[in-house]
């Protein structure tokens, strides 16, 4: 193990550097897609729940590794012009899209928790539906909803390693890569699997210190 990670050990990080950097990305469009659809989902409107709806069932419902093969296969062909995606463009596309879904669900639930006093109370003191939301109810949502952000950036973390398929030079694609040329599958999964514990176990204290805090202030 002493010998792969000497020999193999910059690749590997490097590697890592890449999945996190997805996971960031991917995490990034996320938010804003999730604050759009569940914003969607409450206003009082039943096309906009519709199109919420809609849009976070056929999310959930299409598997990860399905959704990343249309994305980067099935996209480009049925565009055509010579239209291509990069393997990180396609996996920001795909973690966006799926992780976007799971948010919305998240952000409509903190909006949810939040008491509908808050609301109301706003717009009777004269603020406009949508400047009450943000300045009222978002804030006091916010405060439930970021311990569930974290883990969901967790999800996405270990759902990159799905994007291997699509050629991203993340952690498992690399690893495999290395399994390939030095035959020691045992040490680089073990490697693997430990830098992924290290990673995560940090996002998880991360997410609970967090959410001390918040409810400290509370």
């Amino acid at each position: 193990m002493v010998k792969i990670i000497s020999v193999y050990g910059n690749l590997l990080l490097t590697a890592m550097g890449q999945t996190l950097l997805l996971a960031l990305c991917g995490l990034f469009f996320a938010c804003i897609l999730g604050l759009f659809f569940g914003l969607l989902s409450v206003v009082k409107s039943r096309i906009c729940n519709m199109i919420a709806t809609v849009f976070v069932d056929i999310i959930r419902g299409v598997p990860m590794i399905v959704l990343a093969f249309f994305v980067f296969f099935g996209l480009p062909v049925a565009i055509g012009a010579g239209f291509t995606l990069s393997p990180l463009q396609a996996g920001t596309i795909c973690l966006a899209l799926n992780c976007g879904a799971y948010m919305a669900e998240i952000i409509r639930g903190g909006i949810q928790s939040v008491d509908k006093g808050q609301m109301e109370a706003a717009r009777s003191l004269g603020l406009p539906y949508w400047r009450a939301m943000r300045r009222v109810v978002l804030p006091q949502a916010i405060r439930t909803m970021i311990p569930s952000i974290i883990n969901q950036f967790i999800i996405t973390l270990k759902d990159t390693s799905i994007l291997s398929v699509i050629g991203f030079p993340e952690l498992v694609n690399s690893a495999k890569n290395v399994v390939a040329i030095s035959y020691k599958a045992f040490e680089v999964w073990t490697i693997v699997a430990i830098m992924y514990l290290v990673v995560i176990t940090i996002l998880s204290k991360v997410a609970k210190r967090i959410e001390r805090r918040l409810n400290r202030g509370r």
